[in-house]
């Protein structure tokens, strides 16, 4: 009876799947425009949305699209594949979550969903759901994406490969099994859009990779290892060879310091005409008087030689909220209409 209760109880709240925002739908330029006219972060954000249309129509511009937090699972996860599917962006730098827990999660045909409400946390555990603020996840169906990864890991010759090789094995995983036309994984392998992630086994990768090693060690059997080493080294190839880039940054944390320390990476390398990054834009909620939440600002960052200062713009403020808008602005002046398609995926070929 209690099972019953339980199974009745779980259904109830993973009734009501969140709807991922569809940019194309409707036409943000009026109300950006209108902001621009504003104060505060009203303003802010109309001028991160006029720099984003300037990297779209600078045609040597290489755009980086920077992913930290949730807004993926919040509804913003078909924003960013229209993004990549209009050749909006020409690369990724994502937390391991934003890819496997939620894009990949929902390739394979999952779901996340609304909390109608939120009872607590010990429930949920019983219960086998997971929770991202107002947001579920059923652990059951998080541990089908982690069993995937390990089947994918098991398929692969055992060396080492860099996050971007890996995730392009899932897309292309994602393109023979698949559930959903519009992953943001399927999308980078179809269109030689290169994804990094740089802390990729604090996902639920990496409890498929962990479980991978474990398996082929009591086997006997050499195992496959990702390489954070190449995972830097590659991404700064890209940017030693792209020359003018722009950074599109949702959140901080360790993918917006990576895609940042590329510059200094490559001038270590011994290209001291590598250009700092001509374009930036951060959405964040973080504090800047912290100094330990991954806050600092852009300003900031230009005095490591980053970044440049005359083309930045911070926007304090939820990404969920303000993303829409400005891609949607984006999306409708066309601008990346005119961009050539630059597949950096395809030069590690």
């Amino acid at each position: 009876m209690t099972e019953v209760l339980n199974t009745n109880r779980k259904a109830e709240l993973l009734s009501t799947t969140v709807e991922h925002i569809d940019i194309t739908k409707f036409d943000a330029r009026p109300i950006v425009d209108a902001m621009k006219k504003m104060s505060f972060t009203s303003r802010d954000l109309g001028r991160a949305t006029d720099i984003y249309n300037q990297m779209l129509a600078d045609k040597d511009c290489s755009i980086f699209l920077v992913i930290a937090g949730s807004t993926s699972a919040g509804g913003c996860m078909d924003l960013y594949a229209e993004l990549l599917r209009n050749n909006m962006i020409d690369g990724v730098v994502a937390t391991g979550a934003s890819i496997v827990d939620m894009d990949f999660f929902e390739g394979l045909g999952h779901k996340h969903y609304q909390a109608l409400e939120v009872p607590d946390d010990d429930t949920l555990r019983s219960l086998l759901i997971d929770r991202i603020y107002d947001t579920y996840i059923d652990e059951e169906q998080l541990q089908d994406c982690d069993h995937t990864i390990l089947e994918i890991a098991n398929s692969l010759e055992p060396r080492p490969y860099s996050s971007r090789e890996f995730i392009r094995e899932m897309g292309k995983y994602l393109v023979e099994n698949g559930k959903k036309e519009n992953s943001l994984v399927k999308l980078a392998y179809e269109h030689d859009v290169p994804i990094f992630c740089p802390a990729f086994v604090d996902s639920s990768a990496g409890f498929g990779l962990v479980k991978h090693q474990v398996d082929r060690a009591k086997e006997g059997k050499p195992y496959m290892v990702l390489d954070a080493i190449a995972d830097f080294r590659e991404l700064t190839d890209i940017k030693i060879k792209a020359g003018v880039t722009g950074l599109l940054m949702i959140g901080g944390g360790v993918p917006k310091n990576f895609i940042q320390d590329t510059v200094v990476c490559a001038e270590i390398l011994g290209h001291d005409d590598v250009q700092v990054h001509k374009y930036a834009v951060q959405i964040t909620v973080a504090d800047v008087r912290d100094g330990a939440c991954s806050s600092s600002t852009l300003q900031e960052a230009a005095s490591w030689g980053k970044v440049n200062t005359g083309i930045e713009q911070m926007v304090f403020a939820e990404a969920g909220s303000v993303m829409p808008l400005l891609a949607s602005d984006a999306y409708h002046r066309g601008l990346w209409k005119d961009r050539v398609k630059r597949r950096w995926g395809a030069s590690f070929d």
